[in-house]
This record gives C-alpha cells, sequence and structure tokens, in this order.
C-alpha cells in the first residue's frame, strides 16, 4: 500500500534538522509503516526507505529524469557512498521494532559515453532505484567494491526482519 507520506517535504523538513543520513532513512521508514498501520491497527505493517550518502558530501535522491540519473552517476564515478536501507515496524499506529542497514559501495570511474548508453538501456529500472542502479543486473557493473549485506542494497534489510519475524512467533523458526 502507499502510505501518501509526502516524502520530499518530510525529508526536507529532516534534513534542516540536522538528521544523519541513517537516522533520515529511519523517520521516513517510520513515517510510512506508522501511516498505514495507524489505517489497518491490527496488521503489523512493514515501511522501509533508503537513503544515498556520498562519502564527499550530499544525499541522493531517486532521479527524477534520464538526465538526472546521468548527473548522479557522474557524480558518484570513482567514488565510495553509503547506502543506509531502514525497516519499521507498526502496530496499531505505533513503532514496535526498526533496523537500518548500511552497505559500502565503490563505483568504478565511468566514461560519459559509459554512463548514458547505461541510463539509456536501463532507465525503466533504474529509475526507480536511489543511486541508479540495479544490483540484481547490470547495475553490478558499475562497482569495484562491496561492503555489506545484499538486501539492504535491495531496500529491505531480510535477515534481520525474519529474525524478527520468528522472535514474534510470526514465522516459523
Amino acid at each position: 500500500m502507499a502510505p501518501m507520506v509526502d516524502e520530499g517535504a518530510l525529508k526536507l523538513a529532516l534534513e534542516a534538522e540536522g538528521l544523519a543520513p541513517c537516522d533520515l532513512a529511519d523517520a521516513l521508514a517510520e513515517a510510512k509503516a506508522v501511516k498505514i498501520s495507524a489505517k489497518h491497527p491490527a496488521a503489523l505493517v512493514i515501511g522501509a526507505d533508503q537513503v544515498l550518502a556520498v562519502d564527499d558530501g550530499g544525499l541522493f535522491d531517486k532521479a527524477e529524469t534520464p538526465e538526472v540519473a546521468r548527473q548522479q552517476l557522474r557524480m558518484l564515478s570513482g567514488k565510495g557512498h553509503r547506502l543506509f536501507s531502514a525497516i519499521v515496524l507498526a502496530v496499531a499506529g505505533v513503532p514496535v521494532w526498526r533496523h537500518v542497514g548500511m552497505v559500502r559501495l565503490s563505483v568504478r570511474p565511468l566514461s560519459d559515453e559509459y554512463i548514458a548508453d547505461y541510463v539509456a538501456r536501463n532507465w525503466d529500472d533504474i529509475r526507480h532505484c536511489v543511486g541508479c542502479y540495479q544490483i540484481e543486473g547490470e547495475g553490478a557493473q558499475l562497482f569495484t567494491r562491496i561492503e555489506g549485506d545484499y538486501f539492504d542494497i535491495m531496500g529491505l534489510p531480510l535477515l534481520p526482519l525474519l529474525a524478527y519475524l520468528r522472535e514474534r512467533k510470526e514465522i516459523a523458526s
């Protein structure tokens, strides 16, 4: 379900408060989980979000156009960044569990020609991804090094979530 949270406005307000990228991802995930959970109080609701922080400063949002995607990839070229994947579970409008995973990624130097071709070939898939890559597809070719959990890159810290669901007896252990 779409939570209908104005992520842009919320993100701007939280950034103005000086929230660290990991806390920003957590707050966005919480806003989504709480909003849906308040409408469905008996359900265990999962909210998730990702924030990409470039090592030399700056945060990235999902690219809204191919040109923005090319700009972002040029900015990531030859640099490292951290990707924070947050998940919050809520019941009756109240957060009951949260986790933020972090992955360090190093992008290889990319030529403008490669970036243009990559975006043209993959736009329909990467436009939904912060950082304009899908690690499960051609996006894997962008990197020289990845340190962290694959599921965090995918946007859902699955292993901690499954552990918590087993602890709650929501799934078999």
